[in-house]
């Protein structure tokens, strides 16, 4: 089965995305085709959005399924007039609150996605610097500043993580790469053990570990199965005996990996 989704917005359009994202991840036999319009703030823009929309069903015969966060009531009309299927998130959720709060809201575009809080703007600002500095095992002199220290085997996906903790939760993020040289001593390297209680290891099935280096040094020693397979054991016997805490990375995102590190840690997020 196919369809076509359209994620329509008078912003940026990120929040309907990630609202029409969870929803439909709930229909995994069905082929979605996304195409997403942002900064619909005029009734021409308007407009020309559903004749997009009224094309895609004329070619398929199958409403499009249109994803809105649309704070003008009059650009939400004439979306409404295409000839998909409208859910507006905002039409959805803010009658309710107006009603339980017993206020209007301000109909202010923008307010999710806009700086209303510098302080906790500036949080995920400097906790992306740090982070983009202490990548890799890079200027281990200072983990003293650091809310955490994901460490791994390299390419088991701490980088990305790293970032991620950074930007969204504003969480000052080091990481430090196992080499083989350290998991052979059986021990900590010496830059990381005074700050043992900012650790947290991430854990890789070695087929997908293997896969992932196979991309970047396809036929290499590095990427090979037996390779992997032996770093991945002596990590996890590693992380066991010094108590570590640990997760294994193969089959989560980068939001889940990120969101149980902080359930599990207890560190608070710094950005809300």
């Amino acid at each position: 089965m196919h369809r076509e989704i359209f994620f329509i917005s008078d912003s940026t359009g990120i929040t309907a995305e990630t609202l029409g994202h969870s929803l439909i991840t709930q229909f995994e036999k069905i082929e979605f085709e996304t195409t997403t319009i942002p900064y619909i703030d005029t009734k021409e823009k308007a407009q020309q959005a559903v004749q997009q929309i009224n094309k895609v069903y004329q070619q398929n015969q199958q409403k499009p399924l249109i994803f809105a966060t649309l704070v003008n009531p009059k650009i939400h009309e004439i979306i409404a007039t295409s000839q998909g299927m409208l859910i507006d998130f905002f039409r959805t959720f803010i009658d309710p609150l107006e009603s339980e709060l017993g206020l209007k809201s301000s109909f202010t575009i923008g307010k999710s996605h806009s700086m209303v809080d510098f302080e906790a703007y500036k949080n995920r600002i400097d906790a992306v610097n740090y982070t983009l500095a202490h990548d890799d095992g890079i200027r281990i002199n200072n983990y003293g500043q650091a809310d955490l220290v994901l460490v791994g085997v390299s390419r088991s996906g701490k980088t990305p993580t790293s970032l991620y903790l950074a930007l969204q939760f504003g969480i000052l993020t080091a990481n430090y790469p196992f080499t083989e040289d350290d998991l052979q001593t059986q021990n900590l390297p010496a830059a990381i053990q005074p700050h043992k209680d900012k650790l947290f290891g991430l854990h890789i099935d070695a087929k997908r570990l293997q896969a992932i280096r196979n991309e970047r040094l396809p036929q290499s020693q590095y990427a090979s199965l037996r390779q992997c397979q032996r770093e991945v054991n002596e990590i996890v016997a590693l992380y066991q005996r010094e108590n570590i805490p640990y997760l294994n990375s193969t089959h989560h995102s980068i939001e889940e990996i990120s969101t149980k590190i902080l359930a599990i840690t207890g560190l608070e997020r710094k950005t809300f």
